[in-house]
């Protein structure tokens, strides 16, 4: 996935001019090992502008966010080591802050009106369907960051999207007209799949320990961590008609019927007098953590658990990879306990040994096998292979090619309407694909399509145009940077 992920990462890269801040409900995560110059809160100088150490959180932040809404509970901190993901944020802020140095000297600026019409867009800092302050400044210190902060990284996105505003292009619709037809070809075509399924090998105990000799630092041991535990169950707070009547007042906004209608407190009593017990326990469990740190108390048990078996939810298991060896985490919430956790010691991957990584060495071999074999047999029969015909293809038919799944048939359309030659051949996971272009033809014009057509031309234009400006910028603006990677 690593080597995929980093041939892909170009795409998987927020646009660096659009601003985007989705740090509701994420935080921050972790930072690694960097070193900040002498500026201290500085990392970088682009023209006039100091680019802070938020700032570059910010975006490293951001970046990880993207990436773990694509990829899902796979992707983690060794990982993002492993893309450098630190040094494309780094690269990201830098670029910004070319373009903003770049508005400034147009004399561009973003006013104090401009920040709270953004403020009201965000859902997050409603109460009662308007915007309140309180509100505003409790998610804010939920997600660690205050009012100023935030405001600058909003005027930052804004300015950002007024350069981006000079350079708009509106395309004709004569070029839409146009464009329309060349991206909804259609092709006349025969296909024919070849399945790894269908690939017979022989294996050689001596050709799979010497794959394994070659790719031993693939077959690593998984991370895992030799835990000390503390469990604190709930707790009941004992709470007084008037405690719970006040907590209520306090945050009814938090209780919500399905339609979004706020409980009364007789609906909410028991989630009340549960956040109560919660709050209560919490307190508690604090005063443990400070006679565990003291060694004043003991931890129930010791256990240790490989990363993706870590019992906590993800958002805690984070904390664990994130924290050193000896260090005690503060008491955190789950699954209705309060759990104080130890990291005693982080057991980094290791190579397996043969006999360990054997079946999946094993496994791997076979595929790579039977992939070659594949392909040999792919440019044999290419030249006059028979196959099935398929007429008036377009890039959306990703439902008339037999044999494929729609993901499947989705790449190969892809690739079919990217070749530069009339025949050729498509590898799809565990299958391969022979196809001939038998005639082409222009797309019928389609009014319909007009706003997705007119979309990618607008795209591929602001590419062009911020790639070229950037260049530009980068040799009109001294950049000085204070950070140092360690080695």
């Amino acid at each position: 996935m690593i080597t995929w992920m980093q041939r892909h990462k170009k795409w998987l890269v927020i646009t660096i001019w659009i601003s985007t801040i989705a740090f509701v409900g994420a935080g921050f995560v972790g930072w690694g090992s960097y070193e900040y110059g002498k500026q201290g809160g500085v990392v970088a100088v682009v023209g006039d502008r100091e680019v802070s150490v938020e700032e570059y959180q910010q975006e490293y932040s951001n970046l990880y966010e993207q990436y773990s809404r694509m990829f899902g509970p796979m992707f983690n901190n060794e990982l993002a080591e492993q893309l450098r993901l630190k040094d494309i944020a780094y690269k990201q802020v830098l670029q910004k802050n070319l373009i903003m140095s770049y508005a400034d000297s147009l004399g561009l600026d973003v006013t104090d009106e401009e920040i709270a019409k953004e403020l009201v867009k965000y859902d997050a800092f409603m109460k009662d369907g308007k915007f309140d302050k309180d509100t505003y400044v409790k998610v804010l210190s939920q997600n660690r960051m205050t009012p100023k902060d935030f405001e600058e990284s909003l005027k930052r996105g804004i300015l950002l999207q007024k350069v981006q505003g000079l350079f708009e292009i509106d395309p004709t619709q004569n070029e839409i007209e146009n464009i329309s037809k060349l991206l909804f070809l259609e092709d006349d075509i025969t296909i024919k799949i070849l399945s790894l399924d269908e690939v017979n090998i022989q294996l050689n105990d001596e050709e799979i320990k010497k794959y394994w000799e070659e790719n031993k630092n693939s077959y690593m041991s998984e991370v895992s961590y030799d835990l000390e535990v503390k469990e604190i169950p709930l707790i009941s707070a004992n709470s007084t008609e008037e405690d719970i009547k006040s907590h209520y007042e306090k945050f009814k906004i938090d209780y919500k019927h399905e339609d979004g209608k706020i409980k009364t407190i007789e609906e909410a009593r028991e989630l009340v007098i549960k956040d109560l017990d919660e709050k209560f326990t919490k307190t508690e469990a604090l005063k443990i953590y400070l006679q565990l740190k003291k060694d004043e108390d003991k931890f129930d048990n010791a256990k240790r658990f490989l990363e993706s078996q870590l019992p906590y939810s993800s958002e805690n298991n984070s904390k664990i990879v994130e924290t050193k060896d000896s260090e005690i985490i503060k008491p955190f919430f789950d699954n209705n306990k309060y759990f104080i956790v130890k990291v005693v010691k982080k057991n980094l991957s290791q190579p397996l040994t043969y006999e360990e990584a054997s079946v999946q060495v094993k496994a791997d071999f076979e595929k790579v096998q039977k992939e070659k074999k594949l392909q040999e047999i792919a440019n044999e029969q290419l030249k006059d292979f028979t196959g099935e015909e398929i007429l008036g293809v377009t890039r959306e038919s990703i439902t008339k090619i037999p044999g494929l799944e729609q993901q499947q048939a989705a790449k190969f359309l892809n690739q079919l309407f990217s070749a530069t030659t009339k025949e050729g051949i498509v590898n799809l996971d565990n299958k391969v694909v022979l196809y001939r272009i038998n005639n082409s033809k222009m797309a019928e014009y389609n009014k319909v399509k007009d706003e997705v057509v007119k979309g990618t031309i607008i795209q591929l234009q602001d590419e062009e145009i911020m790639l070229n400006l950037l260049k530009k910028l980068e040799n009109t603006f001294t950049v000085h940077s204070s950070i140092q990677e360690k080695e």
